[in-house]
């Protein structure tokens, strides 16, 4: 299994488990789904760089989760943003054939325009290591 989907696996796993976060939301996704209900987070990866050494396979990943809400207000999608931050705060589990070496918060932000609904942007960063 490749890096990125083993991170993200292990991402949705750490999401799933934080009963708190899935109170909230309708569910964790690998991409935006068509017709779901709101709230929902949905997964994103970035760029993923070469973070090998001398004898080892390693990457670099950009991840990022979006919260999506139809609220009229931020309150909510701001409220599942620090669940979500809750929920990963000790890091993730090594998935299988990585071992993660770290995995760093980023930054966030919510957008909106007048003809969508609401999105809160988590951004993280995992160095992972082929074990």
């Amino acid at each position: 299994m490749g890096a990125v989907e083993a991170v993200q696996q292990s991402l949705i796993a750490a999401l799933n488990a934080h009963l708190p976060l899935m109170d909230e939301i309708d569910a964790v996704y690998d991409g935006p789904p068509p017709l779901a209900p709101f709230p929902y987070i949905a997964l994103a990866t970035g760029a993923a760089l070469d973070w090998s050494f001398k004898g080892g396979v390693g990457r670099e990943l950009g991840l990022a989760l979006t919260i999506h809400d139809d609220g009229q207000s931020a309150v909510r999608v701001h409220r599942i943003m620090a669940q979500v931050e809750e929920a990963l705060k000790a890091g993730l589990a090594d998935p299988e054939g990585w071992q993660i070496v770290t995995f760093n918060f980023r930054r966030t932000r919510v957008l909106r325009n007048a003809i969508s609904p609401w999105s809160g942007v988590i951004e993280y960063r995992a160095r992972v290591l082929k074990v």
